[in-house]
């Protein structure tokens, strides 16, 4: 038997591929909308707050409680979490290039570095836990980032560069992969901390070495956006992988400090403390580096700082049991599909390679009236947003038949089954028959009572 006759998703797969170029197609037709302005004509700082103002009562209406997901002790930045920061984000993210907001910059940055931080930072609680280093593991994550940017770059004509977070991505996950397996290559007399600790510095020791060298300019061969995008987030996520690292002790505080033992007094300081030190942190931050307009000036000392309003947010949407336990349920759907709005916004949100904003309903160009031109903008919006889910749907289901692919190529296609393994479908089988038998006697007799 072929390798094909034991891939049994390779017809989702060749669904997915005839999916995926309907995509591509309204893709490429949404960059090439005929009608449409200059995106630096859109500049509109009011309606970017509107619109944040807009997800935040979706957010506030949707709010999801699971009372159940402290019963393991307080969980800090869940799944839920995890989704409704990236999708609030992005979200302030797309308004951003969409109204031309150039006074809030600096958030974006680090909003950026909290992408590939996240990427360090839930790579490493995976590898550290699971010590899945296999070939299927990487082919699984490198189709789940690259698969449908790389598409998309390919048919309408755009340089990777315009996707830069992707290739950032990418690079942090394959460095995580690396520090966490170097670990395991450490000796075994040493204990587990010990062993991260060496690999996560050995990690740091490689990014001075090729950040802050002349090495560096390696990234130059590839592309000026390249070389700046890598420099901005070199160390993301490396800080990344050393709070994954650290976690376990912020966690072992959060459980203490919510535990029904302690008492309501103690909380209350912990929780208070925690906020206060939240606040503190970014607005530290704001007062040395982030009110900085000229970003000139701000972006060489970003890779450096980026952690403060990190680490602040988190402390503050952490600060409580509740917090922990609730998020909210229309940012956790925006977070789920930040990679292909991320990509699409370029090209159906907004068009000719992010540069113009597609006019859909007459009268709503650049002397548009408000009303015209936010109607326009939902329209377009909601056929991004739902051409951005597709696209998801398309990509998770090439990421499955792919690594399943390559599982049956590198581990070879499953084999007969042994005896002992056909003695128990045999008997299963046969109790089956039996009970099937009697099913069939026991109808036969209430018919014939009938």
């Amino acid at each position: 038997m072929s390798v094909f006759s034991h891939w049994k998703s390779g017809k989702d797969f060749l669904l997915a591929q005839a999916q995926v170029l309907v995509v591509l197609t309204i893709a490429y037709v949404g960059n090439n909308w005929p009608n449409s302005y200059p995106r630096n004509d859109n500049e509109n700082p009011m309606m970017f707050w509107v619109m944040n103002g807009v997800l935040l009562v979706a957010g506030l209406c949707t709010l999801h409680h699971d009372k159940n997901g402290s019963a393991r002790g307080v969980q800090l930045l869940s799944r839920g979490q995890t989704e409704e920061w990236k999708g609030w984000m992005q979200w302030a993210f797309i308004m951003y290039h969409y109204y031309r907001v150039y006074a809030v910059y600096n958030e974006i940055r680090v909003f950026v570095s909290a992408y590939v931080w996240m990427t360090g930072f839930g790579n490493f609680l995976y590898f550290d836990k699971k010590k899945d280093f296999s070939l299927e593991r990487g082919v699984s994550m490198w189709i789940r980032i690259n698969y449908f940017p790389l598409l998309l770059s390919t048919f309408i004509n755009v340089p990777m560069e315009l996707y830069y977070v992707v290739p950032l991505h990418t690079a942090g996950f394959f460095v995580t992969m690396a520090t966490c397996y170097v670990s395991t290559l450490l000796p075994a007399s040493w204990t587990s901390t010990k062993r991260n600790l060496g690999a996560i510095f050995i990690c740091l020791l490689v990014h001075i070495g090729f950040y802050e060298t002349p090495a560096v300019n390696v990234l130059k061969i590839f592309g000026k956006e390249y070389f700046f995008r890598f420099q901005a987030d070199k160390y993301s996520a490396w800080v990344g992988i050393l709070s994954g690292f650290g976690w376990f002790k912020f966690k072992e505080f959060m459980q203490w400090c919510y535990n029904v033992e302690v008492q309501a007094w103690q909380q209350t300081c912990a929780m208070w403390a925690q906020r206060a030190g939240g606040v503190l942190i970014i607005y530290v931050w704001w007062a040395l580096f982030g009110h900085i307009q000229d970003k000139y000036v701000y972006n060489p000392v970003h890779p450096y700082i980026f952690w403060m309003p990190v680490a602040g947010w988190l402390m503050l949407r952490n600060s409580s049991k509740y917090l922990c336990e609730v998020h909210a349920g229309a940012m956790e759907f925006f977070g789920r599909i930040t990679l292909e709005t991320y990509v699409l916004q370029f090209h159906v949100f907004m068009c000719n390679k992010v540069q113009h904003i597609p006019v859909v309903i007459p009268g709503a160009g650049k002397e548009g009236s408000l009303m015209l031109k936010s109607l326009n903008m939902l329209l377009c919006g909601a056929m991004f947003v739902g051409l951005a889910f597709w696209a998801r749907q398309i990509t998770v289901t090439t990421q499955n038949a792919i690594t399943d692919f390559v599982g049956i190529l590198w581990r070879g296609p499953p084999g007969p089954p042994n005896e002992k393994e056909q003695e128990t479908k045999s008997l299963v089988n046969d109790n089956d028959v039996e009970n099937n038998e009697k099913a069939q006697a026991s109808s036969n007799a209430k018919t014939a009572a009938v």
